[in-house]
């Protein structure tokens, strides 16, 4: 019998996404992890900034360039974390969950695709930052309006025949059960 070219392109074993339940555990324990990270780059950026200017970190909050420049190397810290994370295959919030992350043909994902979907999950957060903003919400009502809108992102989630993420969609990802 002589293999045809679908054979070629048919999986070995399936791909088999990670339960809704393990994704937002997986979500949970990243957020801890994500704290250690910030907080240490938070380190770094008051540090020098202390250093370049003469303003205690308490001071910086009265000028605003100082927190704009906290807020971006916030984000392209995570960015290279995620990137560089993401490209492996795995973060380590993702390897003790048995996640992992590949392409739509189940391999690893290059650096412009973990590029997209860096930027394509800020969809858990946008929406209730800038509703936020908008009405001018206080910190508790933003802690309520992103765990609510998580709930909805979740429940998306749903409506995706194999059930990813909808940012994972965008991107041209999938999230898939590691082997152990």
């Amino acid at each position: 019998m002589t293999p045809n070219a679908t054979d070629a392109l048919s999986p070995i074993c399936p791909f088999i996404a990670p339960s809704l339940s393990r994704r937002m555990a997986c979500w949970l324990y990243e957020g801890m992890l994500l704290f250690g990270v910030l907080v240490s780059s938070g380190l770094v950026y008051f540090v020098a900034a202390y250093w370049l200017t003469g303003l205690a970190p308490g001071d910086m909050n009265l000028h605003p360039q100082f927190k704009s420049g906290f807020q971006a190397s916030s984000f392209l810290v995570l960015a290279l974390y995620f990137i560089w994370m993401w490209r492996r295959g795995q973060t380590l919030a993702m390897k003790t969950w048995r996640i992992q992350i590949v392409d739509k043909a189940g391999r690893k994902i290059s650096r412009k695709t973990a590029f997209k979907r860096y930027l394509a999950s800020w969809l858990w957060f946008i929406p209730p930052l800038a509703v936020s903003y908008a009405l001018g919400f206080s910190v508790i009502e933003l802690m309520v309006l992103t765990l609510g809108w998580v709930a909805i992102w979740c429940v998306l989630s749903r409506f995706h025949p194999q059930g990813q993420f909808w940012h994972d969609v965008f991107a041209g990802t999938r999230l898939i059960t590691a082997a152990p």
